[in-house]
């Protein structure tokens, strides 16, 4: 591990149960913020242990997210058994600095974030991970403390990148969606954790879990949820299983069969309910997903629907209905991936629409990486208290979510930045955009999971899913200053005075322009045409990174529906003599019809290592039309 630099302003923020002895050449800085929390929200109490004054993590979720990055190599890491193997972060040799702006009581204060932000940049950050954000109705980039911040930071050239939101598989969930940030989508890994359920006719079928706690040893009664609800409850919550709906007599000692709803989509807290009601395990039917839920009331076991009717046909017809429980195992290799999380927020853009958002996908699903021992993760309801012992030393944990694919593009902007510590931030975002990946390891084209399991397309996951070896070498990139981002508030409709608020820069008079024509024009690593009325013809301008004498041809996949025409044809860098070329792109639609979006593709090749992908996505629309 290298020695901190000499650039470093940070410090080491003491607290409870954490002071400056805590700090060392992996984690060079720690603070934490609750002034802004107590005037917003109140007061926090740390009598039981389950929050600490100070940057010590007492949820388990920033020690996640940030061995993610940047954690060392460790050995024989595993969840209980699970996932076993090496273990590190996307830049082992990285240093670390830790803001605390969020509190295990929930919440977090937009003075607080504001704060963390201004002493990161004045701390010297080189790139800023933020596994955070609010949910729509988004606010205004005005209004918006994540955007505020990140452009203090861009504008001195510190690449922030963002988690999405966890919305999915729902259009318009996707969250931080101002264009001088990276937004993450998450995707699936080709990792599994099978059990299998053995029926008491011999029959058996396979789920997924991750509890390990306990094994049976032997065949329990299972009972369908609606056949058991309780006097007050309707069928279709005890189906569920939700809060009060299982008779507890007919519950007890019984593995209760239930499904997911759009009133109940958490098999953790099926499980509660089940536990509550006297039941021993759970099988949980789901939409197809390949996220586990870590149930630790009862033995929890997922299956999708279809294993689920097999269950429901076998309980019908038998007289004394029984299952078995076997221990989850780790599958590798076994699952195609990635494909895109069914959680995992998407576009289009609500509140820019010609902004593609989210930027890029990574793993995110079922990942394995440290866990603070403070964090209560294993408990159990039935006995009111927490196994503390167990909880102590369980240092890895298996968590989902858009807050663990962050990490890995945060590390791999700092290994891009390392590489080339002159780019803007732009350009390391067009670099991860152009070059990412829009097949499997099969080279088929990705999918999303979703209702339904369908081909996945931009607003799923931006550009495609990360592709870091080919970010590295992009061939082209398409930048932007601040100059630009201010260009682009003038076209949202943002008066001078607010724009001046937000950046904190004194800004000349937004320009005289079509707002329409900045933002078809605004040099973004993707093409967005929210409203395609008639004919439009937009430009980009491709900085070349690579070779001095390089010679690109356009290669176009048109949306369904829409001509598309790039000019020139062909991006000549004339032996280095030009370092900047801009082209055109006529857009038309073939149907003067009111559509859906629709999707395509140009690509920049040079006919030897690069191909620059830029997505293309259009939705047609006719003047005045009326549903």
């Amino acid at each position: 591990m290298e020695s901190v630099p000499p650039r470093w302003k940070g410090k080491c923020q003491a607290g409870e149960k954490f002071d400056q002895s805590n700090c060392n050449r992996k984690i060079i800085g720690a603070r934490w913020y609750i002034k802004g929390f107590q005037a917003e929200i109140g007061n926090i109490s740390t009598e039981d242990g389950a929050e600490f004054l100070s940057a010590r993590d007492a949820t388990g979720h920033g020690t996640h997210t940030s061995s993610t990055a940047a954690g060392t190599y460790v050995e024989n890491a595993d969840f209980l058994g699970l996932a076993k193997g090496q273990a590190r972060g996307g830049f082992p040799s990285a240093m670390l600095a830790i803001y605390k702006v969020c509190w295990a009581s929930g919440g977090c204060s937009t003075a607080d974030i504001l704060a963390a932000f201004d002493d990161a940049i004045f701390d010297g950050v080189d790139i800023i991970s933020m596994s955070l954000g609010s949910v729509p109705p988004l606010s205004s980039y005005i209004d918006d403390v994540v955007a505020v911040g990140s452009f203090h930071a861009v504008a001195r050239g510190i690449p922030v990148v963002c988690s999405g939101g966890n919305g999915g598989p729902f259009p318009q969930t996707v969250v931080n969606t101002s264009p001088w940030v990276i937004t993450v989508a998450a995707s699936t890994i080709d990792r599994a954790f099978p059990t299998a359920i053995t029926l008491g006719n011999n029959i058996t079928i396979v789920g997924q879990s991750l509890y390990v706690e306990e094994k049976f040893d032997g065949f329990y009664p299972i009972v369908y949820g609606e056949d058991i609800a309780s006097d007050d409850a309707e069928e279709f919550e005890a189906r569920n299983c939700d809060e009060g709906a299982l008779n507890a007599t007919l519950a007890q000692g019984k593995v209760i069969l239930c499904f997911e709803s759009q009133s109940q989509r958490s098999a953790i807290s099926a499980a509660r309910n089940v536990l509550i009601a006297g039941g021993v395990g759970l099988i949980f039917a789901r939409f197809p997903t390949k996220e586990v839920a870590l149930c630790t009331d009862v033995p929890c076991i997922q299956v999708d629907f279809s294993l689920a009717t097999t269950l429901l046909t076998y309980i019908g017809s038998a007289d004394n209905p029984m299952v078995k429980f076997s221990a989850p195992k780790t599958s590798l290799g076994k699952m195609i991936s990635p494909e895109v999380a069914l959680f995992s927020s998407r576009g289009p853009n609500s509140l820019s629409p010609s902004v593609l958002k989210p930027d890029i996908a990574a793993p995110g699903v079922n990942i394995l990486a440290a866990w603070s021992p403070a964090s209560s993760v294993l408990t159990n309801v039935d006995a009111g208290k927490t196994r503390a012992d167990e909880s102590a030393a369980l240092l890895f944990n298996i968590v989902s979510g858009t807050s663990m694919s962050c990490p890995h593009v945060s590390a791999i902007v700092a290994l891009l930045r390392a590489i080339h510590p002159t780019w803007s931030p732009a350009a390391l975002k067009s670099a991860l955009v152009t070059a990412a990946s829009s097949t499997d390891e099969y080279r088929q084209p990705a999918f999303a999971e979703g209702a339904p399991h369908k081909q996945a397309d931009p607003f799923d996951y931006g550009g495609g899913h990360v592709d870091p070896n080919k970010a590295i070498d992009p061939g082209l990139i398409f930048d932007l200053t601040t100059k630009d981002y201010l260009g682009f508030l003038c076209a949202m409709g943002y008066n001078n005075t607010a724009i001046s608020l937000l950046t904190g820069l004194d800004h000349s008079p937004c320009p005289n322009t079509s707002n329409n024509n900045f933002l078809a024009n605004f040099n973004l690593p993707s093409i967005s045409i929210p409203e395609l009325k008639h004919c439009v013809t937009v430009s980009r301008t491709a900085t070349n990174v690579g070779p001095e004498e390089s010679v690109y041809f356009v290669r176009v996949e048109s949306p369904p529906g829409i001509d598309v025409e790039v000019d020139p044809p062909m991006l000549n860098f004339d032996n280095g003599a030009k370092k900047k070329l801009k082209f055109k792109v006529r857009i038309c639609p073939r149907l003067r019809v009111q559509g859906s979006y629709v999707f395509g593709n140009l690509f920049w090749e040079d006919g030897f290592d690069h191909v620059v992908k830029l997505p293309l996505i259009v939705r047609p629309v006719i003047d005045n039309f009326v549903y």
